[in-house]
């Protein structure tokens, strides 16, 4: 536990030689470990920590290369003053700046208005002298400051619907005979550094069950920032801010972020992974929302679409990996390829106005046809032959018209044929486990609702707000995958972490 800024304060020599040897050496050892911590935050910088090279002060920065001004100069190029004037002639000037995003530098805050009549009253009393150690008493502290927390309780079998609950939090401060007066805070939750800015406390107007509610409708009923602004107001009387909605979402996902570790170790021990992308923008960035899922989990991430993230993620990944035909899968040995996909392309070539995509596409529609029944009737029960050597003469043909139509002048004709050439033995390894899945339709359901947010929400504007979606999203998911409740975890989730106490494992 830290010291407050309010008791380091307080602390001074004539303070320090009152204590006996024990308490000063407890106190001692709680101000080296302050110190270090402190130290090594003012060591931080770009090449050891998240901060960006922007966070550091003039002078800190390493000097490289002269300023843009003086080589121009030294090259033969125009004089400072020249290039001004080079610039105002070829540059045409602005008529205004473009407006950003939120509130404006200058303009005036606006502060609540709403008044609240609590429904209880919850008092936090100091338990042990911050200087000293010593047990303290209630008797003689006064309060120094409180809040009013606005929770939402539902599900209550003697009062159905939902129901807005006030709670006044008052902080008391306590004197101890030592002479040190030691406060009771809000609870503060340990940031996670992939989401920066993002602060866990519970020193907060939304209670856990409400930002739960929000949460809700943001990511599962698709709502923004405005609809559920408007729906609170309009349905449950309460007046909240734009930019305590938003808030209160980044806060919920800071509050499962640790949930991340646990679920990439259970996609690891699976047996069987599903894999699926889709475009994602983020601020006009073209990146791709992944998922992975396995019978019990289900993982999302915001990335480019290049191989470094299946890399990643896969990394100690044994089993076999269900995928489409994108090439940042192919170096995965243990590897099935969706059928669907191929049905789908084969199906569009047999429809085709071209003749030898027609005759192409209805080879590999016949061709698949009869192995998907062979694979069907091998799950009924033990398959009475080898399906790759029963079906070779098949598998044999199909192959020969792959690698005749290679260079084919018709360019659908063209890349599924390569496809096949390149996906072979995936394509065609549920003939050696006929109890593998023919399809990637797992991952692709789990997309669906995601897709319809972000054509609704047209992606995100940063990575924060990426990563924000994407863990609250493998969360939610993942419980409903299980058969719990989402709501019910991410109000003990949050409450618990804006305490500054560890996650709670997702239920089982």
């Amino acid at each position: 536990m830290h010291l407050s800024e309010y008791s380091l304060r307080q602390l001074d020599p004539a303070y320090l030689d009152s204590l006996d040897e024990a308490a000063l050496r407890a106190l001692s050892v709680q101000l080296l470990d302050d110190l270090k911590e402190a130290r090594d935050r003012l060591n931080q910088g770009p090449d050891n920590s998240s901060r960006p090279p922007s966070s550091q002060a003039l002078g800190e920065r390493k000097k490289g290369s002269p300023p843009e001004s003086d080589a121009a100069v030294e090259d033969g190029g125009l004089k400072p003053a020249s290039v001004k004037t080079a610039l105002v002639e070829t540059i045409p000037a602005k008529t205004t700046p473009a407006r950003t995003s939120g509130k404006q530098p200058g303009a005036p805050g606006i502060g609540r208005t709403q008044v609240f009549q609590a429904h209880e009253v919850q008092t936090h009393y100091p338990d042990r002298c911050a200087g000293c150690g010593r047990p303290l008493e209630s008797v003689m502290a006064v309060a120094y400051t409180g809040f009013q927390a606005v929770d939402l309780r539902w599900n209550d079998p003697g009062r159905l619907g939902l129901t807005l609950w006030v709670v006044d939090h008052r902080y008391y401060e306590a004197p101890c005979p030592c002479g040190h007066r030691t406060r009771a805070e809000a609870g503060q939750g340990k940031g996670e550094p992939l989401l920066s800015g993002i602060e866990l406390s519970e020193w907060r107007l939304v209670g856990p069950g409400l930002a739960a509610l929000i949460v809700a409708l943001a990511l599962r009923f698709r709502l923004s920032r405005a609809r559920i602004q408007e729906f609170l107001a309009e349905w449950l009387g309460l007046k909240l801010s734009i930019g305590t909605i938003h808030q209160t979402i980044h806060e919920a996902s800071a509050a499962v972020a640790p949930a991340e570790e646990e679920l990439v170790q259970a996609i690891l021990d699976s047996d069987l992974l599903y894999a699926d992308e889709t475009s994602w923008p983020e601020q006009g960035q073209p990146l791709w929302l992944w998922v992975f899922r396995s019978l019990t989990i289900t993982l999302y991430y915001v990335a480019g679409r290049g191989k470094e993230l299946v890399n990643n993620v896969l990394d100690g990944f044994a089993g076999w990996l269900m995928s489409d035909g994108w090439m940042a899968y192919r170096d995965y040995p243990r590897r099935l390829r969706c059928w669907a996909h191929l049905l789908r392309k084969a199906r569009g070539l047999a429809q085709s106005c071209d003749r030898e995509a027609r005759v192409f596409g209805r080879l590999v529609l016949s061709t698949m046809e009869v192995l998907m029944g062979a694979v069907y009737a091998a799950r009924e029960g033990p398959p009475l032959v080898d399906l790759p050597t029963h079906y070779a003469s098949e598998l044999a043909e199909l192959r020969a018209a792959c690698t005749q139509r290679q260079g084919s002048a018709h360019n659908k004709t063209h890349a599924l044929a390569v496809e096949f050439l390149n996906d072979w033995d995936a394509i065609f390894q549920v003939l050696h486990h006929p109890q593998l899945p023919l399809t990637n339709n797992e991952a692709e359901r789990a997309l669906r609702h995601w897709v319809i947010l972000r054509k609704l929400s047209l992606g995100t504007r940063t990575a924060v707000g990426s990563r924000v979606v994407a863990l609250l999203a493998s969360v939610i998911d993942t419980c409903r995958q299980r058969g719990h409740s989402p709501w019910r975890y991410l109000e003990r989730v949050i409450a618990d972490r804006r305490a500054g106490l560890p996650l709670a494992p997702l239920p089982q």
